[in-house]
């Protein structure tokens, strides 16, 4: 392939990769704030009563209490995928967006702050509107889904750009 093609081709991806931020944050808003959002407890109370019904500080304990469910046959499988892997995968493209639309977010330790902070934002936001809980363990997940998504950013970087 000629050097010409192949910076065509480059621009191509970084064109579609660009154009995809335009699907995805309308998703995103979508799963966290508006998609099957009825929360229970103390949603008629007080804020503070939401809170404490709806916050969990301890990490890994929604995590345990999954796969404990899972082991006793308490649950059923999907419901654990769906919410442990979506956690994951909610925020892996983000991991690729900062970098991308940010050339100072090209280092981690710039990047990976930010990363946390957004996502801390977004399940403090969660609580305080009511439209869902705030978990130490999603922040875990969409953390970690944001740093794969980061580390796909790299590698897509190094092998295709």
């Amino acid at each position: 392939m000629t050097e010409q093609k192949k910076t065509d081709w480059r621009k191509i991806l970084v064109m579609l990769i660009k154009c995809s931020v335009i699907l995805y944050l309308p998703a995103l808003f979508f799963i966290l704030f508006l998609f099957g959002r009825n929360y229970r407890y103390g949603a008629d109370g007080s804020l503070w009563q939401f809170v404490r019904f709806n916050t969990n500080l301890v990490p890994f304990k929604t995590i345990g209490e999954y796969f404990s469910a899972l082991a006793r046959n308490r649950m059923n499988f999907d419901i654990p995928i769906k919410n442990l892997l979506g956690n994951l995968l909610m925020f892996l493209p983000m991991g690729v967006y900062l970098p991308l639309f940010f050339k100072k977010m090209g280092r981690f330790r710039v990047c990976g702050p930010v990363m946390l902070g957004l996502v801390f934002c977004v399940e403090s936001f969660q609580l305080i509107t009511r439209t869902g809980s705030f978990d130490v363990d999603d922040i875990i997940l969409n953390f970690l889904g944001a740093v794969i998504g980061f580390g796909l950013w790299k590698l897509i970087r190094k092998l295709l750009l």
